[in-house]
């Protein structure tokens, strides 16, 4: 019996310079295997993503507050974000899991390796904060903008983008109001974060108050994961924030 990619039609081939002018480039090394994994990804793993908004006005003013009276250690939102990730994992482990290759055996961690999507010249990158659950804040905060730098600069070792858990990839720095982020395999699941933005809802009398929003996407595999999980995943991460403080 032919397997499912064999049955698939041949990738259609035309001559674009009928139609005007064109420039072909090769894909660099970097962009064409990330493409690679990509497709290798969203063919082998059933993804289903989850779209929800997170009430973090607290959590920013808090961090403002914190910015004005620390100018010298400056709190970003994906630090925080990484240690509110890491004590949900804790009460829903089968979020840190990883499936094998066969689809019937899992792995359980016991460790807290988080991977940030970084996007440089090359292409994307997966660097991994190690120990999440033992470090500080400052301590993760420095670790993602050393690796920041060195993947933008000369690159980086596949031992700084290897053992992750689960992936943060976010676009607040540009914008959208939600994405479905692949599923970095052998993980399970991936979280995908968008910009901030301030949305009108009622308060307790029902009169509509400002506050600010944080749209979050959070693609899972559907072997290891139920949409309830995932719905409770979420619920728990808006409590995680909403508690969260700076230090």
């Amino acid at each position: 019996m032919s397997s499912k990619f064999e049955r698939m039609l041949p990738w259609p081939e035309d001559d674009f310079s009928r139609y005007g002018a064109i420039t072909t480039t090769k894909l660099g090394k970097i962009q064409s295997y990330v493409g690679k994994v990509m497709d290798r990804n969203w063919v082998s793993i059933p993804h289903v993503t989850h779209h929800d908004d997170i009430d973090i006005s607290d959590l920013e003013a808090r961090r403002v507050n914190w910015n004005q009276a620390h100018p010298e250690q400056k709190r970003s939102i994906l630090p925080a974000l990484i240690k509110a990730v890491v004590e949900v994992l804790k009460r829903y482990p089968q979020f840190n899991c990883s499936l094998a290759a066969d689809g019937e055996t899992v792995t359980q961690k016991h460790y807290y390796h988080i991977g940030f999507a970084a996007d440089v010249p090359s292409g994307l990158v997966v660097p991994v904060v190690k120990d999440c659950d033992t470090r500080t804040l400052q301590e993760i905060a420095d670790d993602i903008a050393d690796k920041s730098a060195r993947a933008k600069g000369k690159g980086l070792p596949m031992s700084d983008m290897s053992g992750g858990c689960f992936t943060i990839s976010s676009l607040g720095h540009i914008g959208g109001t939600g994405f479905s982020p692949i599923i970095n395999a052998p993980e399970v699941a991936i979280l995908g974060v968008c910009k901030a933005r301030s949305v009108f809802v009622p308060d307790a009398d029902g009169q509509p108050v400002s506050r600010l929003m944080l749209p979050v996407s959070l693609s899972y595999d559907h072997r290891v994961i139920n949409g309830a999980d995932a719905a409770r995943f979420m619920l728990a991460l808006g409590a995680a924030l909403g508690d969260f403080h700076f230090s």
